[in-house]
């Protein structure tokens, strides 16, 4: 269905594929529901105006090109709601299904809540701002990540991800940034255990970090003037600059480089490789 430079208002659709391939199409206060329970509403559509919608149905925004949704709400029956589409703006809306966002390409989210377990794998180009989430394995392989003033709540966030940054935000998750590439973190608070992993080049900047063995089998870490609370056996086999502000519990065998702090209560240095030194002052 082409419905070129249509404008469609309070209607409720619930039909399989309702409308497919659909182009600069506007719907306003429109709903996605029903007994029909048909997936895939507006599959490869292109250049689409969603404002203030309710989608309860599954798929409905595959292989989409240009889509801008405002004040939307996308329940827990709305699995897999983006996946192959770009070029996306998402303001104001609640994002409640599982895998809410999946192998999308220069995709904005403001202002969003977003509650989806294994959200956004797999995506390049993710701009968020002022935006709360929850959910288990968040943003997972994901490239070209800006972040900015996000609070999130998880376990196993940002794997395998690369070229990110992130500023202003809170994350209450443990694993978070294993394996992940060039990323710089900037006056943030992270909590959670066993962080970062086999990190390569991140970088952390007037964060507070807090929680058990954080920093291990790294390369190319680096934390300057950042606070680390309640945090033992740190940076084992790491290669480490850091110029932490806080009492350390203990540090482990860091591999090279050099660790800065007030006070630390155990050093343990028992791997002939580990040449790493922490200074006091």
């Amino acid at each position: 269905m082409l419905l070129n430079g249509k404008t469609i208002e309070n209607k409720n659709f619930d039909e399989e594929r309702t409308l497919y391939g659909s182009r600069e199409l506007v719907l306003r206060n429109c709903s996605f529901d029903g007994l029909a329970d048909g997936e895939s509403a507006l599959k490869e559509s292109e250049s689409l105006i969603i404002s203030n919608c309710f989608f309860n149905l599954r798929y409905p925004l595959w292989h989409d090109d240009n889509v801008e949704i405002y004040e939307a709400e996308m329940t827990e029956k709305c699995r897999a709601a983006l996946w192959y589409s770009k070029n996306v703006k998402i303001n104001n809306s609640k994002l409640h299904g599982i895998k809410a966002v999946r192998e999308c390409k220069n995709i904005s989210i403001k202002d969003c809540d977003i509650n989806s377990p294994e959200f956004g794998w797999n995506c390049e180009a993710l701009d968020m701002q002022d935006s709360s989430a929850a959910g288990e394995y968040f943003m997972m392989n994901s490239r070209k990540l800006r972040f900015e003033n996000v609070k999130l709540n998880g376990k196993y966030s940002f794997q395998y991800i690369e070229n990110a940054r992130f500023d202003n935000c809170e994350f209450n998750t443990k694993d978070a940034f294993w394996h992940g590439k060039d990323i710089i973190v900037k006056n943030s608070v992270i909590n959670g255990e066993y962080l970062a992993w086999y990190s390569e080049g991140l970088t952390l900047i007037n964060c507070k970090i807090s929680g058990t063995q954080p920093f291990c089998y790294c390369k190319d870490l680096k934390l300057i003037n950042c606070e680390l609370n309640n945090a033992d056996l740190c940076f084992e086999r790491s290669e480490v600059e850091a110029e932490i502000t806080t009492h350390v519990i203990s540090i482990k065998n860091p591999l090279s480089g050099t660790v800065k702090l007030p006070s630390v209560g155990e050093v343990i240095m028992d791997i002939d490789n580990a040449k790493g030194k922490v200074i006091t002052y």
